[in-house]
């Protein structure tokens, strides 16, 4: 498979995601002080900048520092939980405050955990599939465990959550063996169930997905006033901008339930449409990360798998939340939402990705 056209395919979608992601923004926040729509255009340029960055850095960089992803994951996470450095919104220390701006430590704990996994498992993939497997895979989990934990204390779950299923995935890929796989399966079932349990928070939301209209003015609202928005949009919506429950009827439409005003405003057509272009995007992603692998490019193939896995599992847990499929969680639509960090990160990574499937040389 030629690598050209596979990422044209990449990112065209990805580039007409950017485009509807600040239509979007401009319609769901219309009604919110703050400038949202002129914050977003900024943290897009920014973006994009940072994909250039991160385009321009050779591969063998990444590659040889590997090790201080994962340092700078783990210290940006350390960071926010720090008095008087990590800024503190609802009970949830998740950002470092830079004065105008704000820096979410679990978005760039992706960042540096793809380029940690990446670089890991260039080296090490063979002792993963061979006699040494239980032992190669014990160093990756126990480095992604530490920042998994590190994102529980903030708290944050959802973030935690997603890392560590891309990550799992991704070494599952590299060829760890199935019983360990099924074994890790249970373990994190287990204790999600138990971090949902502890906190009462948690587990309100859970009771409120299994049927938000018995709690539609208390836990339950947000997913109420989302699935009002996807019943009044029908099939060809009311029109760009000529929603209604932007205008402070549902909480955060302009990040985490940006899908509803999507689905209100241009219906289930563009509502299914949203969902197939950034389904082909993962799909384009995943593909090419099969093609540098199949290459011998090992960090690019791995790199390209942790991201198209962390778009592919935050989208599905978006559009479940907004749909009432999966209880109410704060996570972003990817390169759609309001959110610098996440769109910042996203684009820089994939810079990292194209550059590294882009180079000539194969991995040693």
């Amino acid at each position: 498979m030629e690598r050209a056209p596979v990422i044209v395919h990449i990112v065209v979608p990805w580039l007409i995601l950017l485009t509807l992601g600040a239509v979007m923004v401009a319609s769901a926040a219309v009604a919110l002080d703050g400038a949202y729509l002129t914050k977003h255009l900024i943290y897009l340029g920014l973006a994009l900048l940072l994909f250039s960055i991160a385009f321009a850095v050779p591969t063998m960089w990444w590659h040889k520092l590997y090790l201080v992803g994962w340092i700078g994951a783990v210290a940006i996470c350390v960071l926010v939980l720090l008095p008087g450095i990590g800024h503190t919104v609802n009970g949830a220390s998740r950002w470092v405050n830079l004065g105008s701006f704000t820096v979410q430590a679990a978005e760039v704990a992706k960042f540096g955990i793809c380029i940690y996994l990446a670089g890991y498992l260039a080296r090490h993939a063979e002792r993963l599939r061979g006699d040494e497997g239980l032992s190669a895979l014990l160093v990756p989990l126990a480095m992604v465990g530490a920042i998994a934990a590190l994102l529980v204390l903030e708290p944050d779950l959802g973030s935690a959550v997603v890392i560590t299923v891309a990550s799992v995935g991704v070494l599952f890929i590299a060829g760890a063996k199935l019983r360990y796989f099924l074994m890790l399966i249970l373990f994190g079932a287990g204790l999600l169930a138990l971090l949902i349990w502890i906190e009462p928070y948690r587990l309100e939301r859970l009771i409120a997905f299994l049927d938000p209209w018995a709690v539609q003015f208390g836990s339950g609202y947000q997913l109420t006033q989302a699935l009002i928005a996807f019943g009044r949009g029908e099939v060809w919506g009311l029109g760009l901008g000529e929603g209604v429950q932007k205008l402070f009827y549902l909480p955060e439409a302009h990040t985490d339930f940006i899908f509803a005003v999507i689905a209100e405003e241009l219906g289930s057509v563009g509502a299914i449409g949203v969902a197939l272009l950034m389904s082909w995007l993962v799909l384009k992603i995943l593909l090419l990360a099969r093609t540098n692998l199949l290459d011998r490019r090992s960090f690019a193939g791995f790199a390209a798998y942790f991201l198209g896995l962390v778009i592919g599992i935050q989208f599905l847990v978006n559009l479940g939340v907004n749909t009432g499929v999966l209880p109410t969680k704060g996570l972003t639509l990817p390169f759609v939402s309001y959110g610098g960090n996440s769109l910042m990160i996203l684009c820089a990574l994939l810079g990292v990705v194209l550059r590294a499937t882009l180079e000539e040389q194969h991995e040693q």
